[in-house]
């Protein structure tokens, strides 16, 4: 019996999943279970306070008893990709060919599919790991359009969620995100410039200007990732993927009355084709 290419049954395998292809070869350098354990509290404690900067962090994991400083704490928020509310001038130094674009929701009024699209990355616990899970999100709805899991935190997984929300649902008017590596890609950005859409960015450390995809995040590790301590990426696609799938078609959206984000969705593009 003829066999597959090792690289073939590798993209058979990362389409099973919704894994990054790229992040299957990426070994991760690995955290003790002291630091997994603390990544868990700080994660916890973050959707609670989500101002809390390492220095303050840090000091709650004393109070609660953990011998944590800030340097360590400091380090495992930015592996977990946390970033305080407030604004803090100079924490990163900018890539010289990343551009950065303004932000262009401040005072717009949303009022329709499609006007904005919004993304961002979350870190994902796990029994013995981590991941990090990006999804892409129409913002009037609050409908989750696409999704991906990876291991690692190159562009390529942020990339293939992009592609698939637009090849999928059409173009938005507006795509907003942070100012994250990812994001700020010049692959990443192409394909929206490409395909004619308003870039927005976040001000940087402006948790609030991404305020809806914040939510989900919470919404999602209470009610789904918490509950569930996965043992493997192929646990955590389908635990993650059933809980999407009951967000957006069964869950009443607290913005929308009894109407569940795909059903705001469905109705507002209906009425806006046969307005057309």
């Amino acid at each position: 019996m003829k066999q597959d290419h090792p690289d073939l049954s590798v993209r058979r395998q990362c389409s099973l999943l919704s894994l990054a292809r790229s992040g299957l070869y990426y070994q991760p350098r690995g955290e003790s279970a002291e630091s997994l354990k603390f990544m868990a509290i700080i994660d916890r404690q973050f959707l609670e306070t989500p101002w809390h900067g390492s220095r303050q962090m840090a000091r709650h994991m004393q109070r609660e008893g953990h011998r944590c400083g800030r340097h360590r704490v400091c380090r495992l928020m930015k592996l977990m990709r946390l970033v305080p509310i407030y604004q803090e001038p100079k924490t990163s130094k900018k890539h010289p060919e990343h551009k950065i674009y303004p932000y262009l929701l401040r005072s717009l009024s949303i009022t329709r599919p499609n006007q904005v699209w919004c993304t961002d990355i979350s870190y994902i616990p796990m029994r013995r790991g981590f991941l990090y899970l990006v999804a892409i999100m129409d913002w009037h709805s609050r409908k989750v359009l696409s999704w991906r899991l990876s291991n690692s935190m190159d562009a390529s997984f942020c990339l293939e969620a992009l592609k698939e929300a637009l090849a999928r649902y059409g173009t938005p008017e507006i795509f907003n995100s942070d100012q994250g590596s990812q994001f700020t890609s010049t692959e990443f950005t192409e394909v929206l410039v490409n395909a004619k859409v308003k870039i927005s960015m976040d001000g940087r450390g402006r948790w609030i200007d991404n305020r809806m995809i914040e939510r989900l995040w919470r919404s999602l590790k209470y009610e789904c990732v918490y509950l569930n301590a996965f043992e493997t990426g192929s646990e955590a696609r389908k635990g993650i993927g059933a809980w999407i799938s009951y967000y957006n078609k069964k869950r009443p959206h607290s913005s929308h009355g009894l109407l569940t984000p795909a059903e705001v969705y469905d109705t507002a593009n209906q009425n806006l084709k046969a307005a057309a």
